[in-house]
């Protein structure tokens, strides 16, 4: 008795019918419908599993490189202000408060400096300041140093320096939006993780509005720092001071420009479409 039976191909269609009882088909068809099956499989197998292709976004399309490389820049940039921010953060030389040379002796003067955390007092030698210049400093030269840190976040005491008493509210306003642009830093950065280890655009945008803030803070926090200095100088008037902003504020004020920055460029990047391409379009050879 014959039986027909049906060969399908990769995609389920039958290909024709075949005896089972012939030897001739079994022989001379058997090996090389095997080898054709046995090489779809490998082929599909090839497709599926050794030809891993990238993963897709969320709106179904792939990461290229050239995202993936743009995406690294702009988190580079990120990157640089961030350690800016902690560079000024952490440092006491937002300030350099300093009365006149002759104020207490001919042999040394008093110079003090501070940040957002802690204030320092520096004795130096009259002899190795310029002598054109009227006032004690710069802090950079040698002399005994004596550093304290703030009371405004333990005991709420507001610190006195040359009789001039300082603004806590604003010292802490200051140094509260400081911190909280660091963690909307961190924020941002652990984003930007995601969306390269997951290839996942859409965390580019918290991420972007996360660098945009904490830039934002970052110049907001440098602003009630400078109006609390003011209101130190205002407090007392019988020493005269001369007074500067250190290079701590410069280290700030381009941590809080790179953010916005980078944070604008992720913004962009996150776009559905290339905005040079929109304002710019290209146009054909042929017309």
């Amino acid at each position: 008795m014959w039986s027909t039976f049906f060969v399908a191909d990769e995609e389920g269609r039958a290909m024709g019918p075949g005896a089972a009882g012939t030897a001739g088909g079994g022989a001379a068809g058997g090996p090389a419908q095997g080898a054709g099956g046995l090489a779809g499989l490998m082929s599909g197998r090839s497709t599926f599993g050794g030809n891993k292709r990238r993963r897709t976004t969320s709106t179904g399309h792939a990461m290229s490189e050239a995202q993936e490389g743009k995406i690294k820049l702009a988190f580079f940039v990120a990157i640089v202000g961030v350690v800016l921010t902690v560079l000024g953060v952490g440092t006491e030389f937002w300030v350099e408060l300093a009365p006149p040379k002759s104020f207490y002796n001919n042999q040394t003067c008093l110079t003090a400096h501070y940040g957002l955390w802690k204030g320092c007092t520096k004795t130096l030698w009259v002899a190795d300041i310029d002598p054109e210049r009227e006032s004690c400093g710069p802090a950079e030269l040698p002399g005994e140093t004596n550093c304290t840190y703030f009371k405004f976040f333990t005991t709420g005491e507001n610190a006195v320096m040359f009789q001039k008493t300082t603004q806590k509210n604003l010292n802490v306003a200051a140094a509260m939006l400081a911190m909280f642009s660091l963690f909307l830093m961190v924020m941002g950065a652990i984003c930007i993780t995601m969306s390269l280890s997951k290839e996942i655009l859409f965390f580019l945008k918290p991420a972007s509005v996360c660098f945009i803030l904490s830039g934002v803070l970052v110049l907001l926090s440098l602003m009630v720092f400078h109006q609390s200095v003011l209101a130190l100088l205002a407090s007392d008037h019988t020493v005269p001071l001369h007074h500067e902003l250190s290079w701590s504020v410069s280290c700030i004020g381009c941590a809080g420009a790179v953010l916005i920055v980078g944070g604008i460029l992720f913004l962009l990047l996150a776009l559905p479409y290339s905005p040079w391409q929109k304002c710019l379009p290209h146009k054909d050879s042929g017309s």
